[in-house]
């Protein structure tokens, strides 16, 4: 049995993939069937040790992006993504799959298209509370559509409404459960004060960044902040917050770091008590599957599209807040992580809501319909 996977640009597209790769292993063995062959075709690798430890073989195919502003590169990419999808035409023509998983984004656009000029299956997953342009054009012919939000559905087209069904966002399974045992210990945290963990994504984000120096001084002041930074951001954010905490009474509070690998998150969602985060929905996933109180930062929408809906869709569970970008400076980030810290009601109802969302069979009911359906395509 052979599986492709592909979409990406970005870990929100990559690391689902990664988690329903591993859930596909998972039910081969519980069904006692030859171990199947994972490939990943995209532009770039992403996590050449992510894809190496999970032994999917990946594939190198161009794909041109469409932005959503004036630009030359529209044009130029035009030719690339023609390019892509005879790239991924031979690929595919090769491999021969049984079925190929897509998770969106522009880099799966070449790869969806020749499947269905070759009339092999297609599974889509939608993360975003608005589906994006690659999947709403590869719903047309998927034969199975998975989406995190109900509300997801009413944006397909309606004639393939009926093999739309609500999953969750898989979770890679190391990163399910927090690592509650020497968390603490691990980032040199003092376990008697509650912990605000600050993700910015795999890059960093700047102006999450810059807010946090400006909120430091207060936040330091009834919490310890576990701050990723972003592995490029990381010189410079540190340089800023020693200087602001310099005559600090609580300077050895702040405790950041670059990058955290996936057991590092987990040790991190076992410290922290309030988690402040960007919007990206594999993000939002996590947070809710740890049960953590969040406050919610979206990129604005003249940048992404999806972060501030994907926000909004959440916090309508209870289970998080939301901040705008726009509005927001280091008193207004400061005071709503005092309100929820420093209130039990609020933050174990906050715990509570979190159930609503989070779904750790997502992989697994994923898992078990690309089987379903590969079995016989390989049959035949």
């Amino acid at each position: 049995m052979k599986i492709v996977f592909t979409g990406g640009g970005t870990g929100g597209h990559f690391y689902p993939l990664i988690a329903i790769a591993e859930s596909v292993r998972k039910a081969a063995r519980e069904q006692h069937l030859i171990k199947p062959q994972l490939f990943y075709i995209a532009p770039s690798a992403f996590d050449e040790e992510a894809l190496f430890e999970n032994e999917i073989r990946y594939i190198s195919c161009p794909a041109g992006k469409w932005r959503r502003y004036f630009s030359l590169q529209n044009v130029t990419d035009l030719f690339v993504s023609g390019i892509g999808f005879m790239s991924a035409w031979f690929t595919l023509f090769s491999l021969f799959p049984d079925v190929v998983v897509s998770k969106g984004g522009y880099a799966s656009v070449p790869v969806t298209l020749a499947a269905k000029f070759l009339g092999i299956p297609v599974i889509i997953h939608e993360s975003d509370a608005k589906p994006g342009r690659a999947n709403l054009m590869a719903s047309k012919f998927a034969k199975r559509i998975a989406v995190t939000f109900s509300e997801s559905a009413s944006y397909f087209p309606e004639k393939v409404r009926s093999r739309v069904a609500r999953t969750g966002i898989p979770i890679r399974s190391l990163l399910m459960q927090p690592e509650h045992e020497g968390a603490h210990a691990h980032f040199g945290i003092d376990a008697t004060l509650p912990t605000i963990l600050v993700l910015g994504g795999s890059s960093g984000a700047q102006h999450v960044n810059d807010v946090m120096i400006d909120a430091l001084a207060d936040l330091t002041s009834f919490a310890n902040v576990l701050h990723q930074t972003g592995k490029d951001l990381f010189k410079t954010t540190q340089a800023m917050a020693n200087l602001v905490l310099e005559k600090a009474p609580h300077k050895d509070r702040y405790h950041a770091v670059p990058y955290l690998s996936a057991l590092s998150m987990r040790q991190a969602a076992g410290a922290a008590d309030l988690v402040i985060s960007r919007a990206g929905m594999t993000a939002i996933a996590e947070i809710a599957m740890w049960k953590k109180p969040s406050i919610l930062i979206p990129i604005p929408e003249t940048v992404s599209h999806d972060q501030r809906t994907n926000a909004y869709a959440y916090a309508r569970t209870g289970a998080a807040t939301v901040l705008e970008e726009a509005n927001l400076n280091g008193h207004i980030l400061s005071s709503e992580a005092k309100r929820i810290l420093t209130n039990p009601e609020v933050k174990r109802q906050m715990i509570e809501q979190t159930s609503l969302f989070a779904n750790e069979d997502a992989g697994k009911i994923i898992a078990e319909e690309i089987l379903t359906i590969a079995l016989p395509h390989q049959a035949s």
